[in-house]
């Protein structure tokens, strides 16, 4: 029996992204067209035949959050009415992941929302970079893949521009054990910083906990968003005697003031992936490095299409 075609899709939101997977895994990309009519109500139309096939959507829900949100469910609507066998929702960066439980009375988990309305859409199974909060796979009665970029990071940048005379250092309590991976892969140190966060997006760095002089420091977060914490911890690490200081991030958001904080800021480089398309601005940006995590999606799909083992890719 012939082996079906590897059928990929992408929205709006990150379509380069989506294009380099096609290519990682020698395939076009799938027809369609994702359109707004006058009135901002999105349109999907699939102009190719997919009765049959298991179909893989690149898109990630990153900001306009909401508008590319609604794009995937409605891709996912239409590729299920059209009769795909399998939707894999390939989400690198998942919106709403820090509204992952009750932060308050009477507030949402806008996180288990989303898990509920893919899986109302059509979603068969989700594939995730670096997930804020872990615990979202749990929210999900379908397969989820949780991929790392710790691989990424390691092969395309790290390995060649550190050794073991660097430190790692965590912005908080909470990214210790994503921190220590790096630092255990490289045979480096660690050191974590101590802050209190007043109020959303605004954060304060209270106390740094390592020894960091006059060596060169990593900054290790999931994403940089307002980029608040990653500056004021740079400025620990400098106070704290350090020579240079860098950061690596699998998510680039980089929201509101972010751009120019990291310029002003002593950081050398910021290194992100492209799980979210970087603004012109972003890319200007003398500061700040893309690397591409195509090789390691392409490879996920790959294998969840050949019913291979995903698990080698979690570490």
């Amino acid at each position: 029996m012939a082996v079906k075609r590897v059928c990929i899709f992408t929205g709006n939101a990150n379509p380069e992204l989506a294009t380099e997977i096609a290519k990682v895994l020698d395939t076009p990309l799938g027809e369609a067209r994702v359109s707004r009519f006058s009135d901002a109500e999105t349109f999907c139309e699939i102009r190719e035949n997919v009765r049959g096939l298991d179909v893989y959507i690149v898109q990630p829900t990153s900001s306009p959050v909401n508008d590319n949100l609604m794009e995937l469910l409605i891709m996912c609507d239409a590729l299920r009415r059209a009769s795909a066998a399998s939707i894999t929702a390939v989400i690198p960066y998942y919106g709403y992941a820090r509204q992952d439980r009750k932060v308050a009375p009477r507030t949402p988990i806008t996180s288990k929302l989303v898990a509920d309305l893919l899986v109302a859409s059509g979603v068969s199974r989700v594939v995730c970079v670096d997930l804020h909060a872990g615990q979202i796979q749990g929210f999900f009665n379908i397969p989820f893949d949780h991929l790392y970029a710790l691989p990424v990071f390691l092969s395309d940048y790290l390995q060649h521009s550190f050794d073991q005379g660097t430190v790692f250092v965590s912005p908080d309590a909470g990214g210790v054990e994503r921190t220590r991976a790096y630092s255990k892969r490289l045979g480096a140190s660690l050191a974590i910083i101590d802050k209190r966060r007043e109020r959303a997006n605004v954060s304060e760095v209270m106390h740094l906990i390592g020894d960091v002089r006059d060596k060169d420091c990593i900054i290790v977060d999931d994403l940089i968003d307002t980029a608040g914490t990653l500056c004021n911890a740079a400025r620990a690490v400098m106070d704290g005697g350090a020579r240079r200081v860098f950061a690596c991030a699998t998510h680039g958001v980089l929201s509101g003031p972010a751009l120019q904080r990291i310029e002003e800021s002593p950081l050398e480089q910021v290194v992100v992936t492209n799980s979210i398309a970087p603004s012109a601005e972003v890319r200007a940006s003398k500061k700040i490095r893309y690397i591409s995590i195509a090789r390691l999606l392409g490879e996920a799909i790959r294998r969840i299409h050949n019913s291979d083992s995903v698990s080698s890719l979690f570490v």
